[in-house]
């Protein structure tokens, strides 16, 4: 399923949400002008690779562990990777960024990408392999949506033999997603190599925090209640 658009409208400019599509669009287009081997290097030391985080624990300094952390949400795989996690986040966030404000907003995306990061580490901590992308940082986004709108119509584009364009509940179509990513994540460790790299776990955690996260952080900020009923 892929969503073209909410019925929520926002009530402020979301820069924060601005700000994070452009970065990660500029980071990928750098991406772009690197040679093949530049480019592996750059993955290698900026992408998050669990049993390096795991061997290096109280031995490397905090800010070597901790930065591939953060850069690393910012890195991706591919065109695909990068327009289905970008899109998803401008369909999203804005709503997010008008409840939280805008320094709140950013804060969240980042604590939800690194609570992502870890959730994909305690399901392979000794992996070698890097993990790059936002998708953490905006599963934490879609829980927030899902906590925040979950009555919200989502106009979602269905594949299904034909393209069949319909309107579907924000908590049906962010909770099929969560299902998917849960169920895709345990056959990964049960059949490791199966699912072709996805941190399926980094999508899980970060939902889960983005649920949890937005309930502490939102306070008196949360959106009046027929906004959150979606009419």
């Amino acid at each position: 399923m892929i969503p073209l658009r909410d019925n929520i409208p926002s009530r402020q400019p979301p820069v924060i949400t601005y700000l994070l599509i452009g970065a990660n669009i500029l980071f990928f287009l750098f991406e772009l002008t690197l040679p093949r081997g530049d480019l592996e290097r750059l993955i290698f030391t900026y992408g998050f690779i669990p049993g390096r985080f795991v061997a290096q624990l109280g031995e490397a300094p905090v800010i070597a562990l901790i930065t591939p952390v953060f850069t690393s949400m910012f890195l991706h795989g591919g065109w695909l990777h990068l327009i289905s996690n970008v899109w998803t986040l401008f369909i999203f966030g804005d709503n997010v960024e008008d409840t939280l404000g805008h320094g709140r907003y950013l804060f969240f995306y980042l604590a939800c990408g690194v609570v992502a990061a870890l959730a994909q580490m305690a399901s392979g901590p000794w992996s070698p392999v890097p993990m790059i992308g936002a998708s953490g940082a905006i599963g934490g986004v879609m829980g927030a949506y899902f906590a925040l709108f979950p009555f919200a119509r989502i106009l979602t584009l269905v594949p299904f033999f034909l393209f069949l364009i319909i309107e579907v509940p924000a908590y049906i179509f962010l909770g099929v997603w969560f299902v998917m990513q849960f169920f895709s994540g345990t056959l990964a460790i049960l059949g490791p190599g199966v699912q072709g790299g996805v941190a399926f776990w980094a999508h899980v955690g970060g939902f889960a925090a983005g649920y949890g996260f937005i309930r502490f952080l939102a306070g008196r900020r949360s959106p009046p209640p027929l906004l959150r009923r979606g009419w």
